[in-house]
């Protein structure tokens, strides 16, 4: 990979898309400061981030719910400051949260007037860990690059990180004319869609190369180029990868709701991923009216932990169901025991250290349970329509016990927690 972007604006023959996969950014990113300090890139693990959808002005509300994402396991969480009601919230909302002992650094969303909030807010500019920068709508014509320059010398006073976010849905439209006028004017034009890929990458490392020129260090940039396209994406951040080593931020922006935007974003970052690109992760889920938020940052942890790349929380392999299995009792403990762990793994990361590496299996008959089960660290296999009401037990890979009875999931929870805490119970008591 290069060392730097080439400043020229001009059209290469990676603006077609190929090569071979590069590796993950090689320099790290601090995101904030003390015990609540991110490392991204530089061979740090992963990092999983999130936003926030409430009003920044409301301070009780926004505090509220980062610290919900920051439960939930998100590691950075991004906020709007988008006018003066909501930078004036940002360091109320940091000392909410410290008050709460939740030290996960902010991250503020900047658009069109970030460089006027941070200079009338140095409250706000302190409080945040990192600044992210949309360079096609940081500024315009001969207002960008001075108000571009405003904000990275205020991360350079404050010592925070700049995340400089390209993204397709407002892209820089002097750069995108220039590009596709001189592909207009060339012997072997490629597409439009080709063209607009270059120009996202050269948004992102020309705005990267100036904000170097400024005095922001490397180890202080991380580059995005979203699109809600999963090709595109793919390619996008293949070029981006290919030619900087950046660290790089990863997310199918506007993924959709539901089973739509889980799928598209696992395609997405799976694919780029497993290509060894990526050092932080936002899965932009929109939400059902009324749900949770914390859901985008579930799927981002199983994205990484399906793939192996991190732990987070113990796996539960249940089988999908079929006419064998016709009664529900296999369905409601797999639900059950997957609720449970979620909701017990804030406590058992204190309390049992390793205890994200568990696999439980419950299985819902005879054909694959036994086996899925002894596979397993601790799984049931439950009866199957037609088969003797017993469920037996395995416990590393051996038949332990077989339950019986309408007790089957109370018992099962218990067996479970008692094995975690034989298993992972002594590694707290060496640590103290």
């Amino acid at each position: 990979m290069s060392a730097s972007p080439s400043p020229c604006i001009s059209l290469g023959s990676e603006a077609i898309e190929a090569g071979p996969s590069p590796r993950r950014a090689s320099v790290g990113v601090q995101v904030g400061s003390g015990a609540g300090a991110i490392m991204v890139g530089g061979g740090a693990p992963i990092v999983v981030q999130s936003m926030t959808y409430t009003d920044t002005a409301d301070i009780e509300g926004t505090a509220a719910q980062v610290a919900a994402l920051a439960r939930a396991g998100s590691e950075l969480v991004r906020i709007t400051v988008d006018r003066p009601e909501a930078a004036a919230a940002v360091p109320h909302i940091r000392d909410r949260l410290d008050q709460m002992g939740c030290d996960v650094p902010l991250i503020g969303d900047f658009h069109y007037i970030g460089h006027k909030l941070l200079a009338d807010h140095p409250a706000c500019a302190e409080a945040l860990a990192k600044y992210r920068i949309n360079p096609g709508n940081v500024g315009f014509k001969d207002k960008r690059d001075t108000q571009f320059s405003m904000i990275v010398e205020f991360a350079i006073k404050y010592g925070k990180t700049v995340r400089i976010g390209a993204n397709w849905g407002s892209l820089d439209q002097e750069l995108l004319t220039t590009l596709m006028d001189e592909n207009a004017r060339s012997n072997k034009p490629i597409e439009a869609a080709a063209v607009m890929r270059e120009a996202m990458v050269q948004s992102a490392l020309l705005s990267a190369a100036r904000a170097e020129e400024l005095g922001l260090k490397r180890d202080r940039i991380i580059l995005s180029a979203k699109v809600s396209d999963v090709q595109h994406l793919i390619a996008v951040y293949r070029m981006l990868a290919r030619r900087s080593d950046y660290a790089l931020h990863l997310g199918l922006t506007e993924a959709g709701m539901g089973t739509k935007g889980v799928v598209a974003s696992s395609a997405a970052l799976g694919i780029l991923l497993q290509q060894g690109i990526g050092d932080t992760i936002r899965v932009s889920l929109t939400p059902e009216p009324g749900g949770d938020r914390t859901l985008e940052v579930k799927v981002g942890q199983e994205i990484l932990q399906t793939m192996g790349l991190r732990t987070f929380v113990p796996l539960v392999a249940a089988c999908p169901g079929c006419g064998r299995t016709t009664s529900t009792v296999f369905q409601e403990l797999a639900r059950d025991i997957q609720t449970y762990i979620r909701d017990e793994m804030p406590n058992w990361r204190a309390r049992y250290p390793g205890v994200e590496t568990l696999n439980v299996a419950v299985m819902g008959c005879i054909v694959n349970g036994p086996g899925e089960s002894k596979h397993a660290d601790i799984g049931i296999s439950l009866p199957g329509t037609g088969e003797m009401p017993s469920a037996p037990v395995f416990i590393d890979g051996q038949k332990a016990m077989t339950l019986r009875g309408e007790g089957i999931a109370a018992e099962f929870k218990v067996i479970v927690q008692d094995y975690i805490e034989r298993r992972f119970g002594g590694a707290q008591s060496a640590a103290e």
